[in-house]
């Protein structure tokens, strides 16, 4: 079973998202953070198979998390999110 971890501060798009995921992949293992600070914390707990994280977060970036999971969790893969159509930001992530 794939363990999956949501960053994001909306619950409304955080929920939607894990319900579209669950709707097409029934048994992954979802788990769900607001900020950064908390998904820190999970993923060292429960070392997800895939992360999906907001580029735009409370306090510390979408960005700045995914460098600091990149770091010691090299292997993971990270999608990064936005709603955000700018050329910087889709830079910035890769």
């Amino acid at each position: 079973m794939a363990k999956i971890l949501i960053v994001e501060d909306s619950t409304f798009f955080r929920q939607l998202l894990k319900e579209t995921l669950l709707f097409r992949y029934p048994k992954m293992d979802i788990s769900e953070a607001p900020n950064a600070e908390e998904a820190l914390k999970k993923v060292n707990i429960l070392s997800p198979d895939l992360i999906f994280v907001d580029i735009r977060l409370p306090g510390e970036s979408g960005l700045d998390f995914t460098r600091k999971i990149k770091s010691t969790h090299p292997n993971i893969p990270i999608i990064i999110l936005t709603s955000y159509d700018l050329p910087e930001y889709r830079e910035a992530a890769r």
